[in-house]
C-alpha cells in the first residue's frame, strides 16, 4: 500500500489502497475510473490522514501560468497544481502586485478557493476572478465567478455544495493595478515604508518566527478557523475578560482570535502523546514525530470542549480529517 506520510504536511504515518499522480483532467479521469472510492489532494497542507485511507489518493499537478496585462490589471490563469508561495513570490519577482500578505502560506494554488485563504487583512476571495474544474459525477467542466464561489471567511461552495464533487484545474486571478497595500494588520502597521517587496519580507519574517515549518516539524498551519460571533457575545466576554481581542467583521459580528482563546486555557505547549500545541502558536499542532490520528483527534476534542465550556464559543477545525472512508468530523 502507497505511504501518505510525505504527501501530507502534518506527516502522519498512513497509507492508501492506490496512489495516483495527474496534470490533465483527462489523466484525472483515467485513474478516477479505476477504484471506487477517490480523494483528490493537492499540496496535502489542509489535510490530514487519520488512518489509512480505503481508496485511491490521486495528486493534482496541473501546473501553468498565463499572464495577459489589460487595462484593469493583471490577470493569471494559474494551474491548481502550482505551489500558491511560488505563485506568490512569481508575481513579485515580475511586478504583479497585491498578493503579499499571502506569502508562505503552504498548499496548492487549486486549495486556495476552497478555503478562501486569508493573512494580513488580505483574503484571497479579493483577486479570484474565476476557478474552472469539471464535475466528478458526469465529468462536464465548469467554470465559476467570484460570486459564484460563495467566498466568505475560510469558506466557499467547494466545503459545501460541490464538497468532493469537483475538481478544481485553474483558477484565474485579476491584481488590480495600482495595487493597493493592505498593512493595517499586526506587525505590518510599524513598517515605515510598505512597499510590496517590505510587506512580503515582513509576512515571511513574521510566519517563520511563529509558525513550525512543515519541512522539520509535521503540521497543517492553523488546525481551528478564528470564530466569528456576534457583538453581543464579544461584549459578554469583553466584561469578563478585559484583554480579550478582537476585530471588527461587520457590523454585527467579531473575530476572536482562537489562539487567544486556547492560550487562556492553558494549553499553549501542551502534548498530548505524539501531537503538541506549539508553544509559540497555539492555534497550530504539532506531530513531534510519532503522533496518531486518535492522539490528533484526543487533543483537539479536548481544545474545542474547552472553548466551549469556558467561552461559549465553538471552535470548527480549518484542517479537512479524513479517514479511512473520507471525512472525519470533530
Amino acid at each position: 500500500m502507497p505511504s501518505l506520510q510525505s504527501y501530507h504536511t502534518f506527516g502522519l504515518t498512513s497509507s492508501s489502497q492506490q496512489l495516483a499522480v495527474f496534470s490533465s483532467p483527462d489523466e484525472c479521469r483515467r485513474a478516477y475510473s479505476r477504484a471506487t472510492r477517490n480523494w483528490v489532494l493537492g499540496g496535502g497542507s489542509n489535510t490530514l490522514f487519520l488512518d489509512d485511507y480505503d481508496g485511491q489518493v490521486l495528486i493534482n499537478q496541473i501546473t501553468g501560468i498565463t499572464h495577459h496585462e489589460t487595462s484593469a490589471g493583471h490577470r493569471l490563469r494559474v494551474g491548481a497544481g502550482e505551489n500558491w508561495h511560488e505563485l506568490v513570490t512569481t508575481c513579485l519577482q515580475q511586478g504583479w502586485h497585491g498578493m503579499e500578505n499571502l506569502a508562505l502560506i503552504p498548499g496548492s494554488v487549486g486549495a486556495s478557493p476552497i478555503q478562501n485563504i486569508g493573512a494580513y487583512g488580505v483574503e484571497v476571495k479579493s483577486f479570484i476572478e474565476q476557478v474552472e474544474g469539471v464535475h466528478l459525477d458526469t465529468w462536464q467542466p465548469f467554470t465559476l465567478s467570484r460570486e459564484e464561489c460563495q467566498f466568505g471567511y475560510r469558506d466557499s461552495i467547494f466545503k459545501h455544495a460541490l464538497a468532493g464533487k469537483v475538481l478544481i484545474s485553474y483558477v484565474t486571478f485579476l491584481l488590480p493595478t495600482p495595487a493597493r497595500a493592505e498593512t493595517s494588520y499586526g506587525e505590518l502597521a510599524r513598517l515605515n515604508a510598505p512597499t510590496p517587496a517590505a510587506i512580503y519580507d515582513e509576512v515571511i519574517r513574521v510566519r517563520r518566527a511563529k509558525l513550525p515549518d512543515p519541512a522539520e516539524l509535521g503540521n497543517a498551519g492553523s488546525f481551528f478557523k478564528n470564530p466569528v460571533i456576534s457583538n453581543a457575545h464579544f461584549q459578554t466576554l469583553k466584561a469578563r475578560y478585559d484583554a480579550v481581542p478582537g476585530f471588527a467583521v461587520d457590523e454585527s459580528h467579531t473575530k476572536v482570535p482562537a489562539a487567544w482563546l486556547i492560550d487562556r486555557l492553558g494549553f499553549k505547549g501542551k502534548t498530548h502523546h505524539g501531537v503538541r500545541c506549539h508553544p509559540t502558536q497555539p492555534l497550530v499542532l504539532t506531530n513531534l514525530g510519532h503522533a496518531r490520528g486518535e492522539d490528533v483527534t484526543s487533543l483537539a476534542k479536548a481544545i474545542i470542549v474547552a472553548v466551549n465550556e469556558t467561552f461559549n464559543i465553538q471552535l470548527e477545525p480549518e484542517v479537512r480529517l479524513v479517514g479511512r472512508e473520507g471525512l472525519v468530523h470533530l
